[in-house]
């Protein structure tokens, strides 16, 4: 039968005896560990060695990430120089293993050291001040490794621990809760599926009863009769189009909100005439939206915006933009 296989990732001097601990724990859940010092990892002799291992770990089932003091070792493609300095910006393996995880959306895992982490919040506030010695740390680089995990929208859940006792509690809870889920989705597939058919049934009643008003509608009048239906197919596709506008995903998401109204929202949305618009009238409708803060996050992240203007398209609405970017468009003009 075949078994999970679990790629562990981290620096291996610092952390040898943790990742011989986590070995053994992932052996006795009866999965298949993958740790390059464990010679399971098929080297291509064609390839650099850390490129095998990046292929090894996007093609895992589960990914684990142990971040300690050591950033690791550069890359096969950076220049084969020794990493002396702090503040030095390269590549590492254990990051680029990471990442290689990350771009198949494999689960991820992740357990930083308590005294680490600390330090990074440590960081955070004195970002700019290189006089600063960190304790914890061989490079600046573990800090925005960090950062970089911590600002991803998902698949991103972090454990800090002291001891590897902390690290196979956390990890044997959250694979219980990951098997769970997997079997609520098989049981939740299967409710759908019938949901499915019942769905398919009423759609068909439906068509029958629309065809049978129509009939007796066309004993009305002939000019009745026109307007009735024209006037219920259009309330329909009303219906239809207000149904997947509710539905659209930020737009369910700012309806979660107690303080915004389905009317108001839908207002926001017909009413706004830029992006900067749109951020302020959200301020009004609700004390918890900042206009300049919505607008910063928007220009780092134009798949916001993209999804925003989602909901404009479902109501047959052009895109809003930023009205500096009107502005040149007018001007080019």
């Amino acid at each position: 039968m075949a078994r999970p296989r679990i790629f562990l990732s981290s620096t291996f001097y610092d952390l040898k005896h943790i990742r011989s601990s986590i070995e053994n724990f992932i052996e006795e859940l009866g999965y298949e560990s993958i740790l390059s010092e464990k010679g399971v990892i098929a080297y291509n002799p064609d390839l650099p060695l850390d490129e095998s291992c990046y292929r090894e770990a996007e093609s895992a089932d589960i990914f684990v990430l142990i971040i300690g003091g050591r950033y690791g070792s550069p890359i096969s493609k950076s220049q084969k120089t020794v990493v002396k300095d702090f503040f030095q910006r390269y590549e590492s393996i254990t990051k680029m293993e990471y990442e290689s995880a990350s771009k198949r959306d494999i689960p991820i895992y992740i357990l930083i050291e308590k005294s680490v982490y600390n330090e990074y919040e440590t960081f955070k506030n004195n970002r700019d001040n290189s006089s600063i010695k960190y304790a914890h740390v061989d490079s600046i680089n573990i800090f925005f490794l960090i950062e970089q995990i911590l600002n991803q929208p998902r698949n991103n859940p972090i454990h800090t621990f002291e001891r590897h006792q902390e690290i196979e509690a956390w990890l044997k809870e959250q694979w219980s809760g990951l098997f769970r889920d997997l079997l609520k989705r098989r049981s939740d597939k299967n409710q759908i599926s019938s949901l499915s058919k019942q769905v398919s049934d009423l759609a068909e009643i439906n068509t029958t009863l629309k065809r049978y008003l129509e009939e007796v509608v066309s004993k009305v009048s002939e000019v009745d009769a026109a307007k009735i239906i024209k006037e219920e197919d259009k309330r329909l596709k009303d219906k239809k189009k207000s149904n997947e506008f509710f539905a659209d995903l930020i737009v369910n998401n700012l309806l979660s909100y107690d303080d915004i109204s389905k009317e108001n929202l839908e207002n926001l949305y017909i009413e706004s005439k830029s992006l900067e618009d749109f951020a302020s009238r959200l301020e009004l409708l609700s004390p918890r939206f900042r206009a300049s803060q919505l607008l910063e996050t928007w220009r780092r992240n134009p798949g916001i915006v993209v999804n925003i203007n989602k909901g404009r398209n479902i109501l047959n609405l052009s895109n809003l933009e930023f009205s500096d970017k009107q502005s040149k468009t007018k001007d080019k003009a």
